[in-house]
């Protein structure tokens, strides 16, 4: 388990530190695009809605692999956080960027009169995805859930501690601020490869999330990384009725498929309506390292298969 939680960790946090936001630029996405405060949604296809929201200081590009065949049969929004992939930050400046994503969301679905659409959310994505299908369960009608869970700040507690966000506050504040302190730095190569290690097992997938990582605004990456330590969904997971599913990544390396197997189920044990599916060889980057295998989930899971 120790192996699970340094995985996790470095999920969670490890790309925080090394974010660097003008030394790399997302090509424009093609249009339809809407631009909102806290978030940018881009619409490809037609037919019943997907939405894809990425996790922290990714772009929307982290589901490059998956919208075209979504695309052919669905209407998918694929959301991008402002600040992450080289965008203007705007609103995410200030506090309150998980709350301003679900809202806009929200927003967006009641304003298009889209219905309940199928959501999938990768690590702070995934948290964001449990917030709407909680604060607005009309908005979802399924969710999948990436490497996520319903409170990262487990990971920062000693054994036996159940850690509250009061608890972990003081600590989330000076990790914010310490990321944030790197807006504007070009870190070298190898304190960059320190950071990230652990997220993705593929060189070819460590190189894209670097890039990813180094175009990111460090101010809304430390500002979401507080609000997601220290946002809790654990006492109204059991309330979330809409069907979820959670795919999570294991490697020999660790955690292994047992360990793994363990650590999220226990995480999620009171969701009413959850099934797993998990994919091997992989890290917290599934969808780079394996991305056949994840094509392969995502498109069972939008059939209801």
């Amino acid at each position: 388990m120790k192996h699970l939680a340094l995985r996790l960790a470095a999920a969670a946090l490890a790309p925080l530190a090394v974010l660097n936001p003008h030394t790399a630029q997302c090509a424009p996405a093609p249009a339809p695009l809407t631009q909102l405060d806290h978030i940018s949604i881009q619409s490809v296809g037609k037919g019943p809605t997907i939405v894809l929201i990425p996790g922290l200081a990714s772009p929307r590009a982290v589901w490059d692999g998956v919208v075209p065949d979504l695309a052919k049969t669905h209407r998918v929004l694929v959301v991008q956080v402002n600040g992450f992939g080289g965008d203007d930050p705007r609103a995410n400046l200030k506090p309150g960027i998980l709350e301003g994503i679900v809202a806009e969301i929200d927003g967006f679905i009641a304003t298009n009169k889209l219905g309940r659409a199928s959501v999938i959310g990768h690590s702070m994505g995934g948290l964001v995805g449990m917030m709407l299908a909680h604060a607005h369960p009309g908005d979802v009608e399924k969710l999948m859930i990436v490497d996520s869970l319903p409170y990262f700040a487990v990971l920062m507690a000693p054994p036996g501690i159940d850690p509250t966000p009061a608890m972990v506050a003081p600590q989330a504040a000076r990790m914010r601020d310490g990321v944030a302190a790197n807006y504007g730095k070009l870190l070298s190569d190898d304190a960059v490869a320190a950071q990230t290690r652990g997220l993705a097992i593929k060189p070819d997938s460590i190189v894209t999330m670097t890039a990813w990582a180094r175009a990111a605004d460090a101010r809304v990456t430390g500002q979401a990384m507080y609000e997601d330590l220290t946002t809790d969904l654990r006492p109204v997971l059991g309330t979330i009725t809409t069907p979820m599913t959670l795919l999570y990544p294991w490697n020999a390396g660790g955690p292994t498929k047992p360990m793994a197997d363990a650590f999220y189920r226990k995480q999620y044990a009171a969701a009413p309506n959850i099934r797993y599916v998990d994919i091997g060889d992989a890290a917290h980057m599934v969808m780079l390292d394996q991305p056949a295998a994840f094509k392969a989930a995502v498109l069972t899971f939008v059939a209801g298969k």
